[in-house]
């Protein structure tokens, strides 16, 4: 990544063109966009390639990619259009396996990489800031912003329950899939030494390791709570704690006393007198 490319406020710095777009006809203040042509170091991989990467700053939360694909068709045919929180190397996403779970909430501006089939388009976006403010949102791909915007938003949030219970249980079925693999293999090898001569030894045999159940918790939990009670109720003053040790101390020094007279008077009765 250039070491310039960061997200700027205000009038554009040097290297940066402004393109003035307009997400409805009526908005009055346009929206500017930054962009510059993408820069790479040399010898640094990267999946956007130089002279064909236009990189784009200050692009709106609701701007989607469509958008901005629509947006520089114009000058020439877009092969991809990437969105990111913020610049930087292109890192590995992960593949959204559900719609319900793990949705991200966009909640700033962003920056976006798009790479075109020819060079010529990253120069043909360069001077779209001569034609004035652009229109973004049409009647044919409306751009949905403010008030309809959140509307939407939140009507996307609503989860349909049989939607919702059909994608849970292809996931448990899956998962009790990948399970009984495991297993099926875990029994398959059960015995087996490897390379080295070493046995796998796991918990399955004459006395396996019994699951433990919700009452077995409820009982185990109960037992601490109380055991924890015990204690505390022991050492509830610190001067009851001491006194106890030094009375325990006490008799044990008593004891010990008592124990030496009375082996002191079995060795006098055991002493040998002849008158």
């Amino acid at each position: 990544m250039a070491a310039d490319e960061e997200r700027v406020v205000g009038a554009a710095p040097a290297g940066y063109t402004a393109l003035a777009v307009k997400f409805g006809a009526r908005q009055r203040s346009p929206h500017c966009l930054l962009v510059k042509e993408h820069q790479v170091r040399e010898g640094a991989g990267t999946a956007h390639p130089p002279r064909r990467t236009l990189f784009v700053l200050n692009v709106p939360p609701y701007c989607s990619p469509d958008s901005l694909s629509r947006l520089f068709t114009r000058c020439g045919p877009v092969q991809s259009v990437e969105i990111c929180d913020k610049p930087g190397p292109r890192e590995k996403k992960e593949k959204q396996t559900s719609k319900f779970f793990n949705r991200k909430t966009v909640t700033g501006f962003q920056v976006a990489y798009v790479v075109f089939r020819k060079p010529a388009g990253v120069q043909a976006a360069k001077t779209l800031s001569r034609e004035g403010p652009l229109l973004i949102s049409t009647e044919s791909h409306p751009v949905k912003t403010g008030i309809s915007k959140w509307i939407a938003s939140y009507a996307a949030s609503v989860v349909d329950r049989e939607e919702l219970k059909a994608e849970v249980d292809a996931y448990m079925q899956d998962y009790d899939k990948k399970i009984a693999e495991e297993e099926a293999k875990a029994a398959k090898q059960e015995g087996v030494p490897d390379e080295e001569g070493w046995v796998k030894v796991t918990r399955k045999g004459r006395k396996p390791g019994l699951p433990r159940t919700e009452a077995a918790n409820l009982r185990m939990l109960e037992k601490e709570k109380q055991k924890r009670a015990r204690k505390e109720l022991l050492n509830f003053y610190a001067w009851q704690h001491r006194e106890t040790k030094r009375e325990h101390i006490a008799q044990l020094r008593k004891k010990f006393e008592e124990d030496k007279q009375r082996i002191a008077l079995m060795r006098a009765q055991r002493k040998f007198r002849p008158y």
